[in-house]
């Protein structure tokens, strides 16, 4: 048995583009739809050290909280980063994959093709037209 998780968006293209491609391999993930459920602290500090990414680079920028809360200055230790990010999921970078594999933040979306245990079984063209994935399953990008 394959078991994948995707912390999951779905107003986010590249996050969509992520899940179908887990799904063009044949397999249904654990969908975390994370705004709603954040993980706990453990886990996202687990989640960092799996994809070997500093806590910055989990850290969206181009929302609201990082900006009100001044977060592009060095002054926050990256355990304050981590409690802001828990306290306002939206500032977790997405989408994260973990599979047997591999744990990775899925940006761009393609990256999630490198821990995926199973190959595409058809073609793949994400939202914006870009084909990733030929008919045959082989990967383009």
């Amino acid at each position: 048995m394959n078991e994948i998780t995707i912390y999951h968006n779905p107003d986010c293209g590249t996050s969509r583009n992520t899940l179908a491609m887990i799904r063009n391999s044949g397999i249904e993930p654990t969908i975390i739809y994370y705004l709603e459920t954040p993980p706990t602290k453990n886990v996202l500090v687990q989640l960092i050290i799996d994809m070997n990414i500093t806590v910055r680079e989990l850290l969206r920028k181009n929302v609201e909280p990082y900006e009100q809360l001044s977060l592009k200055k060095t002054i926050y230790t990256d355990d304050q980063l981590i409690d802001f990010m828990l306290q306002y999921p939206i500032l977790i970078n997405r989408p994260i994959v973990v599979t047997a594999l591999g744990v990775k933040l899925c940006r761009p979306s393609e990256v999630v093709l490198d821990i995926l245990p199973n190959p595409q079984q058809k073609v793949f063209i994400k939202e914006d037209g870009e084909v990733i994935v030929d008919k045959l399953g082989n990967r383009l990008k």
